[in-house]
């Protein structure tokens, strides 16, 4: 071996394309190690769930398989990063580390760790970009304040951007003839076996990096130039799907950013809905900056207030919500879509979150952490920034009188009840008229369409009018004693 190797240290950025950390080893010179630890300790809480651990196989799968096509081999350990990482700097004599830097309280707290014991050693621990567009220090208002408003971060992240080229994969990984000991991913139990729920998952999604371009083509092929005002329809597919894609770094968020210029410039001008797609990019920065800058904003309150609100108790309720049997149709498909694909529609997203915390005036936390473990697309600093969001206790939160009325968004939203018809199937034969609110039917109707409320399908579990009068009360009194 001519050279000492180096580690690439992969995390939330499973791809090779477009990867500074990567790019900048394969230029070293170096034979190269890619190496992912499983860390699930040092997550504590916020290990990854069920769903986004079944697409963690996945998508490791691709790019072990990426990796090999260009003459390497993708090492895998499971333990404590820091002791794992050490360890394998010792096994294999390597002179550094190459990775892209995390966001979330653990993954900044190991980095930490690793610079402080590994530089004392005099092994090269390199940070880099590559999760977001601009890092969050980069932006501060007048006063050197973080931004908890939106639309003067947009305006702060627009002034003097310009976005990176694409960085090419390595065209070989160089590597060493060296013996490293590496787990085998079906030997961690991340896809579900007994009993194995992933069949929707697998039939909606392709998890890794070559299915992460292959969306973002599509979408900004089709759905794009649309997206301003499809993207809230809950029976279309408006939406960039690329949530997921993003949460596992299977394609970087400068890549969107290039793809929504392109279109831009092909346009020939400005387009609300090419606008809309990028700010939505910049609202996940916005989220990420929050995170970093307030680290426990996964577990409290942005607003202090929002501590001594008097949330309910109630399992039957949340067990409900959870199982998408609440008795409100436009409801209940959200919830039912999250738990057959690992997904669910934007919309949809706000009007179950709304319906949680404010017509069953439960905890935040109770949806965050339901959304973790089912999602596929789960991103500590997007759940939990957005949960904020709606229950208004975050930054530039939604105000506390904002309410969605579920049957009105049905209708809005989804008004042929397509959305409702997939994911609710036994109120299928429904009339649009009675399909999001089936207990002001005709009995007729309801016969006809073999509907009993109550046994076929769940009456109300809350009263709308009455629900939305006990939250506006709860709200208005914690802002008197605020």
């Amino acid at each position: 071996m001519s050279a000492r190797p180096v580690i690439v240290w992969f995390r939330n950025d499973l791809r090779l394309h477009d990867h500074p950390a990567l790019s900048a080893a394969a230029k070293s010179g170096a034979p190269i190690v890619p190496l992912y630890v499983l860390d699930d300790a040092a997550a504590g809480k916020w290990k990854l769930g069920g769903a986004s651990r079944w697409w963690l196989a996945k998508s490791l799968d691709a790019l072990g398989r990426n990796i090999a096509r260009l003459g390497g081999r993708l090492i895998l350990r499971r333990g404590d990063a820091a002791i794992e990482l050490q360890r394998a700097v010792h096994e294999i004599g390597a002179t550094g580390i190459y990775f892209t830097r995390g966001y979330e309280p653990f993954a900044v707290a190991t980095e930490n760790l690793l610079h402080s014991r590994l530089t004392a050693k005099g092994i090269a621990f390199k940070r880099y970009g590559g999760r977001l567009l601009r890092e969050p220090e980069e932006l501060r208002t007048s006063s050197g304040r973080v931004y908890q408003v939106f639309t003067p971060f947009w305006r702060a992240f627009l002034k003097e951007f310009l976005v990176a080229h694409e960085l090419a994969a390595p065209r070989d990984f160089n590597a060493p003839s060296l013996d490293i000991a590496s787990d085998d991913l079906a030997d961690w139990g991340l896809s579900p076996t007994k009993p194995d729920w992933a069949g929707g998952l697998s039939d909606t999604w392709r998890p890794g990096e070559a299915g992460a371009r292959a969306r973002l083509k599509k979408f900004t092929s089709n759905a794009l130039f649309d997206y301003a005002s499809a993207r809230d329809r809950l029976d279309q597919d408006g939406t960039s799907r690329l949530s997921p894609h993003l949460a596992f770094g299977e394609i970087s968020p400068a890549a969107c950013w290039r793809a929504a210029l392109k279109a831009l410039h092909d346009k020939g001008g400005s387009d609300k809905s090419i606008e809309t797609f990028m700010k939505e990019i910049v609202w996940r920065e916005f989220s990420h900056a929050l995170l970093l800058h307030f680290s426990e904003m996964p577990n409290a309150p942005l607003r202090d207030e929002f501590s001594a609100f008097e949330w309910r108790k109630s399992s039957r309720d949340l067990k409900a919500w959870q199982k998408g049997m609440t008795g409100y149709p436009i409801v209940d498909a959200g919830m039912r879509e999250l738990w057959t694909t690992g997904y669910m529609h934007n919309r949809a997203r706000m009007i179950v979150a709304s319906f949680l915390t404010k017509h069953l005036l439960l905890p935040w936390t109770e949806g965050e952490a339901w959304f973790w473990d089912t999602l596929v697309d789960a991103d500590l600093a997007n759940n939990s920034a957005n949960w904020q969001w709606v229950a208004g206790c975050g930054a530039d939160a939604a105000p506390y009188f904002r309410i969605f009325n579920p049957v009105l968004q049905g209708e809005k939203f989804d008004p042929g009840g397509d959305y409702v018809r997939r994911w609710v199937p036994e109120l299928a034969r429904l009339p649009v008229s009675d399909i999001h609110s089936p207990w002001t039917a005709d009995a007729d109707v309801l016969a006809r369409s073999k509907v009993t409320l109550g046994k076929t399908y769940p009456k109300p579990i809350v009263d709308h009018k009455a629900a939305r009068e006990r939250a506006l009360k709860s709200f208005e009194n914690l802002r008197r004693n605020a």
